[in-house]
Parts: C-alpha cells; structure tokens; sequence
C-alpha cells in the first residue's frame, strides 16, 4: 500500500505526461473512477478545484485484481488465435479479396453500449442528446434538441453542439488497439435524417506525425423525409481539419490506424434534431480511382 501511495504522489507532481507509466494494468481496474477526475484537463471557469486528491478514495481490492487478471489474459489467448488464423481472425486470401464489411449496426442494447453521446452541456450549454433503438430495434436513432445559448462564465464564446462517438477498440491489458481499413476507399452509410448537415469525423493516429490523434472530417448532408438513403463517402473526400489545416498529399490518411469514427451536429441552428443509422460499413468501389479531392498548392512558390 505504500509502494502504491509513493507511486500516485509522484505521478500526481509530474502531470499528465506519465500517467501511463504507472497505471499498470493490474491496478487499472482499481483506480480508473478515481484518476478519470484527478487527469480531467477541463474545469469549469470559476469552480474551485478538489482539495482532496481522488486516489485517497481508491479501495485496493486483491479479488479485484484477480479477476482482472483472469479476464486479460482470457483475451489475450483470443488474440493469439486470431493473430495465427490471419489479419482479424480471417485467412489471408479472405481477407485481400473482402470488398465489403459491416463495421457497426445497431440491432440491440450491446451494440449501442459501443458507442457515447455527449454534447456542450460539458461547457456549461443547454444542449440536448439521446441514443436509442429505433422502430422495431432495426436502427440507432440519435436525436435531441440543440441549443446556441453561450454560457454566461466570461471565457466560452461559442456553443451548441451535439455528437456521437464511437469508443475505442482496446486489447488485452488496456492495449489500445485499431480498426485496419487499408483494404477499402470508401466508408458506406444508411441512414435517414431530417435535412440537417452532419459532420463525419475520422480519428487517426499515425506513425509518423507531430499531430496526436488526427481528424478528418466530411460534411453529410441529410435530405429528410420518410426513405432511408444510402451514403457513399471516398475517404479521398475527407479532410484534415487538426490545427485549422486541410490534408494535402504530404498528410494522408493513415487507414491502417483508424481509432474511432463519430458524427457531430453544430450547424447554429436552434431546434430538435433526429438521425436514424442502419448501419455503417467499408466499400472497396474499384470505379473509383481519386485519390484526393482537393485543389493543392504550391508551397513557397518560387517569383
């Protein structure tokens, strides 16, 4: 215990840069409430800070840890059989040939647990947003109500958004993990909205890059009415939006380390909103040959 208590007092004084470092995953499960708190970057303007430090409150639990163990280690036994069949538990010559797949649908409870909503009610706004099945529990449908009123604090200017987000894939002891779609061009959607424009975010982490967790952005504009339509979005269409840049050919979009795909509402317009999504898969449209959608410039052009 007190190896434990040195451990959270020195990560406490050195910052968010080596959280990582000592949450071991065998303690993970112990203390992932408590330190959610202690590591939040947002705190409203105004509120006083905690005085009490959250890990004072962690109970230290063996069974606990025990179970965790068991559990990780189940999982990591299903990796390694996955990893021997082939890249995602397919054999090889299925997976090069896959044209199509269905990454998320909505037919129950468990697949909307896979999936949050939050909207600007964590700045202080007055937006509204739920996530249920649809008729016949044949969809999700996000809906909600959004509001533009800014927060009287004296340092938000902006407000009014609502978003879904799906979590993160992680691996066995808390490895995060990420979706592979190298093998397609182009994300493939059924949705049915009320004619408001949506944004479709897609959050990256390359290899190589100075930007963290990357995200690329479409507009999906929504036609409303009684009929489900069918959205086919090249990823050569997305743009990179980190830092107010726009992707160019030096900064691609590094399909083999997708984290997680989204869509967010914040078009300033007061009012309810609703959109139903059937599903939402992966196309490999060999028609297709764009490789970027956008006009490129010269950088530093030579007079």
């Amino acid at each position: 215990m007190a190896l434990t208590t040195a451990l959270l007092n020195s990560a406490s004084l050195r910052g968010k840069c080596c959280r990582h470092n000592f949450l071991h995953p065998l303690i993970g499960p112990l203390l992932r409430d408590s330190m959610s708190k202690l590591y939040s970057s947002y705190r409203r303007p105004g509120s006083q800070p905690e005085k009490k430090p959250s890990w004072k409150n962690v109970d230290m639990s063996f069974k606990k840890t025990f179970e965790f163990l068991k559990t990780q280690l189940h999982l990591l036994k299903e990796e390694s059989k996955e990893y021997i069949i082939g890249p995602g538990g397919r054999p090889l010559n299925e997976y090069l040939l896959e044209q199509t797949r269905v990454v998320w649908e909505f037919r129950s409870q468990e697949d909307l647990n896979k999936w949050v909503i939050s909207s600007d009610v964590e700045i202080g706004g007055k937006s509204e947003v739920y996530l249920k099945l649809g008729r016949n529990n044949q969809a999700a449908l996000l809906y909600g109500t959004l509001n533009t009123e800014v927060p009287r604090d004296g340092e938000t200017k902006y407000s009014g958004y609502c978003s879904m987000r799906a979590k993160p894939l992680v691996g066995s002891f808390a490895r995060r993990k990420y979706y592979d779609w190298s093998n397609f061009n182009s994300l493939y959607l059924r949705v049915r909205g009320d004619g408001r424009p949506w944004m479709v975010n897609i959050y990256t982490d390359p290899y190589f890059s100075h930007q963290k967790d990357d995200l690329y952005n479409y507009f999906m504009f929504t036609r409303g009415g009684p009929y489900w339509e069918e959205i086919k979005i090249p990823f050569s269409k997305f743009f990179l939006s980190s830092r107010g840049r726009v992707q160019d050919s030096q900064h691609p979009i590094w399909l083999d380390k997708v984290c997680t795909l989204g869509f967010t509402i914040g078009d300033k317009v007061d009012g309810p909103f609703q959109l139903e999504i059937d599903f939402i898969g992966l196309l490999n449209d060999r028609a297709h040959t764009e490789e970027f959608a956008y006009e490129l410039y010269e950088k530093n052009p030579k007079v």
